[in-house]
């Protein structure tokens, strides 16, 4: 078990920076483009969290601000200063910016206290050892300070590689999809311990991850790419209500998606009519209606549907639904207990703040 947050130090806190990445492009010899353009700032002492699918360039991002990888060009600056640029290349261990990577890398045949203190070569080995206890009891793993890697769960594990990029009190902390390794029983735990440890430490931390839902309880901000380009950058509250397109909708919630016509200002669908301002008629709409976003229930102007299959989840359940002249599938999720296990004919409500609507040219911006 995690020691209780009030008895581990407070030693050897931080001092956070801000990281900044300025119109940052990077290409592989073979000619692979995996980053165009891309600027972007961490605050001191933020959480940013860097979210998209595979290929979209989040790694590489974080290689380059480490300093293991170079840009093809742009700049990037730790507090206003330029650490790597058209001339200058500063090497990563002079950069202040700890990596805890996605398999943890922790050296077997090294005890933890050894892993731990293994960055920390300008001291002796006497304080050396005094840091790598401190950076333990930051993550409440001192007790486990002669133990080997082998001996420790995923969750401990992954808090070693936290304490190890820690220990040298770094200004920036990068860490590369960190629970994307643990039982998914832990990771709600592990993520909050590691979240606590973050803000205690007080380093501006960027995390790389895939997981909209992880990044939404870690991130101050979020930053979400998308082919190497950023297609939104904000708070989870933002990127989740006010999507810049459909891409960004799909992202942050399961969406079903209507392609519309507008007429007299609202995009029309098998599903009923939604408001499509600024949108000129005729004009094509891409309508997105969160899975989530449905009520079921006979009031005014409600769609009648017939139910195709559902699948019990616990608290809520999925179901797959078949609207009159419509030949695709309509995917609705509710709480348990809401449609009668019998019913087989129900009527649809979308929930207007469940409705986004997109002009289908810009659906790719």
């Amino acid at each position: 078990m995690v020691q209780n947050a009030t008895s581990r130090t407070t030693a050897g806190v931080s001092f956070a920076a801000r990281l900044s990445f300025e119109d940052i492009c990077h290409r592989f010899p073979d000619g692979n483009e995996t980053l165009k353009g891309l600027s972007l700032t961490a605050e001191p002492g933020e959480v940013l969290c860097l979210l998209g699918p595979s290929g979209s360039g989040k790694t590489t991002l974080l290689r380059i601000a480490a300093g293991i990888e170079s840009q093809t060009s742009g700049r990037v600056l730790l507090n206003d200063r330029e650490i790597a640029g058209p001339s200058t290349f500063m090497p990563p261990e002079k950069r202040s910016i700890g990596l805890v990577f996605q398999d943890f890398a922790l050296f077997p045949h090294l005890t933890i206290l050894e892993n731990v203190r293994f960055g920390l070569t300008a001291l002796s080995k006497e304080e050396g050892s005094n840091q790598g206890m401190i950076a333990l009891e930051r993550v409440g793993l001192a007790h486990l300070a002669q133990s080997y890697p082998h001996m420790l769960s995923g969750g401990e594990q992954q808090r070693v590689a936290l304490a190890r990029a820690l220990a040298p009190r770094p200004a920036v902390l990068l860490m590369d999809e960190p629970f994307s390794g643990l039982d998914s029983r832990l990771k709600d735990s592990v993520r909050a311990e590691t979240l606590e440890i973050l803000r205690r430490s007080r380093a501006t931390a960027i995390v790389v991850t895939h997981d909209a839902e992880e990044a939404m309880r870690m991130g101050d901000r979020i930053a979400l790419l998308k082919d190497g380009k950023l297609v939104q950058v904000g708070r989870a509250r933002d990127l989740y209500l006010h999507p810049k397109n459909l891409f960004a909708a799909s992202f942050f919630s399961e969406i079903n998606v209507f392609h519309a016509k507008v007429r007299n200002g609202q995009a029309q669908t098998p599903i009923g009519g939604f408001s499509a301002p600024g949108m000129k008629d005729g004009a094509d709409a891409t309508v997105a209606i969160r899975t989530a976003g449905f009520d079921m229930d006979s009031r005014a102007g409600a769609v009648p549907a017939k139910v195709l299959s559902r699948h019990y989840l616990g608290v809520v359940e999925t179901l797959e639904l078949a609207l009159q002249g419509y030949e695709q599938p309509v995917r609705a999720r509710i709480r348990c207990g809401v449609v009668p296990e019998a019913a087989r004919d129900i009527w649809l409500t979308p929930r207007t703040s469940d409705v986004l609507v997109f002009e289908t040219e810009r659906e790719n911006a």
